[in-house]
């Protein structure tokens, strides 16, 4: 097969040598006659009867100057603006050395053959070897005008990415993309074509050319704009029936990644209305390098997502507890294959285990704890509120009783904005977690922060997910109310968030990320139905079912008495501290974990007495 294969190759080059030296041939007299005006005149003939006599050198010089400038190692499908500098290269010097060597030998030829050669070469050279685009070119607009069983596609910029993208949609064998227009906001470019392609108008005129069109499918290829332009370019898609995919990131573009493989479907977060939050987490997590890090809840979204950031960094050992050994089980296996040199330890326990808990502590000295082990599901809760009490408050305080009895330098609780002004017993547990951490921050050389942010999309339970299954299942998709509003951010901001306060830590801050305008449920609802390519009420209904129990219309991140210091990051800010009796709060603790273990029905009440902005809503 191997033998076969260079045999080929070797007749390619053989072929492209024997019609370059046919070109070279015909270019000599071409250039004379040009000269004459395409006149055979006696002085013309005498010249090209010279050139004639110069030949054989000729050919064998400009085929071995073809071959230093790689003319028979490309693969001319594929042919570039690299391959047509390497042409032009390749021409020039044949055109100088068969000047000077005419020179040499006594040749005469007039002042503008070597001109005259050179044009008429490179021409030659370049018709031949682009010829096989040429012809691919032509096939794919024949095509892309039958465009059978095709996607009309629309492309949405006229930049370099743009350019790039369509150029791998024409000559790729495997999309069944057919680029019918280009949007772009610049006026200059519109009514001029791209590569065949007519750029029809700015972005205003998405709608109204998807309807022309007949567009299946648009694709954004603008890496370099803002979030907020994205965003206004994809509510304004989101108006048309049409699938969206965009171009990731400029980073992308510049090494050169850009390519159909890289384009993913709009994902919801893209209509969130704010840019990601850049925490700079690399400049600040020298103080995880060479220290032990605890994760508990290290299985969960946000928890294994610290891991998986915590494990760059270098740490001296991470341990991971968790209560599910599925969720440590799939963290663990990938922790293992991606950092084959970190001293991970998974255990399984809970943090409502005293003795496990103060065991793992003296076993493994962590140095740093990040305390994500908690029950979030706010209906849930509503029913099994003991457990929220049992699991959220009391894992948290032994968690940070063993913090202090073993000398962690950092104790970091992640918390929720459904701690501000309470109205379910989940966000009243973990406003309760807060004030253990500040309790114990008082009286500890420990020092314990909390981290308080909203809704993280993709996380297990979160919204999108749920509206993606019912519209896979063809709705209808479900919404508790229509005015309901939320704050969203990223796994990965999320994270980054908390790995900021245990790096800013002082002891006893409570760290908001301003996380920007809320988001309507229903428009993040609308807006996913739009982008899957259905249209609201027709193809995928929408419900309303009313708040659940415990759920509020919209969400705070602080509490008025909190008040706001910023930080070296300005969308990270701290909130102070709200005093209270802390011997009183010791023993109203005991209390409520005496309550939770009798599963008593008053536990509730018992909350309420001990968070004043907690107001239970009375079935």
């Amino acid at each position: 097969m191997f033998k076969n294969k260079s045999k080929k190759m070797i007749y390619r080059i053989l072929l492209l040598m024997l019609v370059d030296a046919l070109i070279i041939t015909v270019a000599g007299p071409m250039a004379i006659y040009v000269r004459y005006n395409w006149l055979f005149e006696p002085m013309a003939i005498e010249f090209i009867e010279q050139i004639f006599q110069y030949l054989p050198v000729n050919i064998i010089i400009s085929l071995v100057l073809f071959g230093l400038c790689r003319l028979y190692q490309g693969i001319w499908k594929y042919a570039s603006a690299s391959d047509l500098v390497n042409i032009m290269m390749a021409c020039l010097l044949s055109a100088v050395t068969q000047a000077i060597g005419m020179s040499v030998f006594g040749l005469r030829y007039p002042r503008s053959y070597p001109f005259l050669y050179f044009a008429i070469l490179t021409a030659g050279i370049v018709v031949f070897r682009f010829m096989y685009r040429i012809l691919g070119y032509i096939q794919s607009r024949r095509e892309g005008m039958s465009h059978t069983g095709k996607k009309n596609t629309m492309i949405v910029g006229a930049g370099e990415a743009g350019y790039t993208l369509l150029k791998e949609l024409q000559n790729s064998r495997y999309v069944d993309q057919n680029v019918c227009c280009i949007v772009d906001d610049d006026p200059g470019k519109h009514g001029k074509y791209l590569r065949g392609v007519l750029v029809a108008g700015s972005r205003y005129d998405i709608c109204r050319l998807a309807a022309e069109y007949d567009i299946d499918e648009i694709m954004i290829a603008i890496p370099s704009a803002t979030h907020a332009v994205v965003q206004e370019i994809l509510d304004i898609c989101s108006q048309t029936s049409c699938k969206l995919k965009v171009l990731p990131g400029l980073y992308q573009l510049v090494n050169g990644e850009v390519s159909v493989s890289k384009l993913r479907n709009v994902e919801i977060e893209d209509l969130l209305g704010r840019d990601p939050v850049d925490t700079k987490v690399d400049s600040i997590m020298g103080y995880v390098s060479g220290r032990t890090v605890l994760v508990t809840g290290g299985g969960g979204s946000i928890g294994s997502e610290l891991c998986r950031q915590i494990a760059r960094h270098e740490p001296k050992r991470l341990v991971i507890f968790d209560i599910y050994e599925n969720n440590a089980y799939d963290i663990q296996q990938e922790l293992r294959k991606k950092y084959p040199d970190l001293d991970l330890v998974v255990l399984i326990g809970s943090v409502r285990n005293t003795h496990r808990i103060n065991q793992v502590f003296e076993q493994y000295r962590p140095e740093i704890v990040y305390h994500a082990a908690a029950h979030k599901h706010v209906p849930l809760m509503e029913d099994s509120p003991n457990e929220a009490i049992k699991n959220n408050v009391m894992g948290t305080w032994k968690t940070a009783q063993a913090a202090d009895r073993y000398g962690v330098l950092r104790f970091v609780l992640i918390s929720t904005d459904k701690a501000v002004n309470p109205t379910n017993i989940m966000g009243a547990s973990k406003r309760l977690c807060e004030m253990v951490i500040q309790m114990m921050n008082n009286q500890s050389k420990t020092e314990f922060v909390a981290v308080r942010f909203g809704n993280v999309l993709g996380s297990n339970g979160s919204v999108i997910p749920l509206f993606k299954k019912q519209i896979e299942a063809g709705g209808p998709v479900t919404v508790t109310h229509p005015d309901i509003i939320r704050y969203f951010m990223t796994i990965p901001e999320a994270v980054s968030l908390v790995l900021q306060a245990g790096a800013q830590a002082k002891g006893g801050e409570i760290f908001v990320l301003d996380m920007g305008k809320p988001v309507k449920i229903l428009d993040l609802a609308l807006n996913l139905i739009r982008l899957s390519g259905y249209k609201p009420y027709e193809d995928i209904d929408i419900q309303f079912t009313g708040l659940r129990p415990g759920e509020k219309l919209y969400e705070e991140l602080l509490m008025s008495e909190e008040g706001l210091q910023n930080t070296e990051n300005d969308l990270i800010h701290i909130g102070k501290p709200i005093e209270f009796d802390e011997e009183l709060f010791r023993h109203q603790l005991e209390e409520l974990n005496r309550l939770s273990r009798e599963d008593s029905p008053d536990i509730k009440e018992k909350v309420m007495e001990i968070v004043p902005t907690y107001h239970m809503k009375v079935k």
